[in-house]
């Protein structure tokens, strides 16, 4: 089966699930047998930079799409023009400063995505569709990473006659997050785009509850594959850390919570038996991240503990590996209910347990792992009070992290999340 998966990429600039979800899939749906075209959007893939797995082209290219948001003489220029500000170092380079677009050029560039063919991102549709149109890239069905790419799905069912699908994960932070009017905006011209899609694959039974409902999808057109992860590197975990450590693997900005874990850090260095802790973060970011993060430093500094902290710049696989070598236990404070939390089924992996707060997914992860532990979402004292005994025993922390560990390997093997997605595929495609 020939199968065209589109992907935005975040540049490598901060740990992005979506595109190590998408890169583990196609990886597995090529081990299958499948011809995959993995085809990155706005800026290069995180996944590229090791062994390579895109081999298409960048489209809709950050500056570009930027550049036809502002001035209309750019929806007008010819290719060559267009293709200087497609390249990829130059494009690595805006990624690193995505903070500078202002809140409203974000939700006007939102709304115009989701328009598509009536969007100022028209060249750009156009020019996708005719590569894919080519007899060497024509696929039997295109996969869209998230629902905010649905103003796609019409031109290419009318250009080339194949099924649409569409994974969902987490758009509603995003478009919650926009700033009125574009959130209303944004919510109803997505509610009409994702009638061009044949069907929705949610990334749990939680998120997939939360878009019907948000959507008004019929049942029948939302999937749940459990999307899991390459468990190849990741071993049995023998012994714990020599100090325990509190670990945090996400992207370090306000929504995922480290000022919430670095305020629980402060309280338990206070605790008898745990003055040497540790807190170890890793996840990356963007320069609009640069202001939060400072914030937190500066807090930390002022409370005496800056000392046991320990803020880890690289998040590629082989240092995520040597990230949970080193912790005791990983806690991602979300701020808001997630769909997903690939952080979590990485550290159960490698015999980590989690504590979360008990919202969106994490219930679902802790039911089907029983590798972690819940607490009350916004607490602090109770995020600590959770943390203190798995950093305090640890052989309570190896015990609850093996389970986990079996948790997943039955769970979420990613070779398995292929077979399912490629059997909704197949059956799509014959439906239609």
């Amino acid at each position: 089966m020939k199968i065209a998966q589109l992907t935005p990429g975040s540049g490598d600039n901060f740990y992005c699930e979506n595109c190590l979800r998408d890169a583990a899939l196609v990886r597995a749906m090529r081990e299958l047998g499948h011809d995959v075209l993995m085809i990155p959007m706005y800026l290069p893939l995180q996944a590229d930079k090791g062994e390579r797995i895109s081999n298409a082209p960048i489209f809709f290219g950050g500056i570009n799409v930027y550049l036809q948001q502002k001035l209309p003489i750019f929806r007008k220029t010819p290719r060559w023009i267009d293709k200087l500000f497609d390249r990829p170092r130059l494009l690595e380079l805006v990624g690193k400063k995505a903070g500078m677009t202002s809140a409203k050029d974000l939700g006007e560039t939102t709304i115009s995505m989701l328009r598509a063919e009536d969007g100022r991102q028209k060249k750009e549709l156009d020019r996708f569709v005719t590569w894919l149109k080519k007899p060497e890239n024509r696929p039997d069905v295109v996969c869209l990473s998230n629902a905010l790419l649905a103003g796609l799905a019409k031109s290419i069912k009318d250009s080339l006659g194949v099924p649409v699908l569409c994974l969902l994960q987490d758009e509603d932070g995003f478009l919650d997050g926009l700033a009125e009017p574009y959130i209303k905006q944004a919510w109803e011209i997505l509610a009409q785009r994702v009638q061009d899609i044949d069907s929705f694959i949610a990334v749990s039974r939680y998120y997939a509850d939360t878009m019907r409902k948000r959507l008004e999808l019929d049942a029948d057109r939302v999937h749940v594959v459990y999307t899991g992860i390459p468990l190849e590197g990741y071993e049995e975990r023998k012994a714990g850390p020599k100090e325990p450590a509190i670990g945090y693997l996400s992207r370090m900005c306000p929504d995922k919570g480290l000022d919430t874990l670095a305020e629980a850090f402060i309280i338990l260095k206070q605790s008898e038996g745990l003055e040497n802790i540790k807190l170890i973060a890793a996840g990356g970011g963007t320069s609009n991240d640069e202001a939060f993060l400072n914030k937190i430093k500066q807090r930390l500094e002022g409370s005496g503990f800056i000392e046991g902290v320990e803020f880890w710049p690289g998040f590629e696989r082989n240092e995520r590996l040597d990230f949970f070598r080193s912790v005791s236990v990983l806690s991602v404070p979300e701020k808001r209910p997630v769909a997903y939390g690939l952080y979590v089924l990485e550290a159960l992996a490698a015999g980590v347990p989690f504590v979360e707060p008990a919202s969106g997914v994490f219930g679902e992860l802790l039911e089907m792992t029983g590798g972690g532990v819940l607490y009350e979402p916004g607490n602090i004292q109770a995020l600590a009070n959770a943390l203190k005994p798995l950093l305090l025993d640890t052989d309570y922390a190896l015990g609850l992290g093996a389970k986990g560990r079996c948790g997943v390997v039955e769970n979420f093997d990613v070779k398995q999340a292929a077979k399912n997605l490629v059997r909704i595929y197949e059956q799509v495609t014959r439906q239609s």
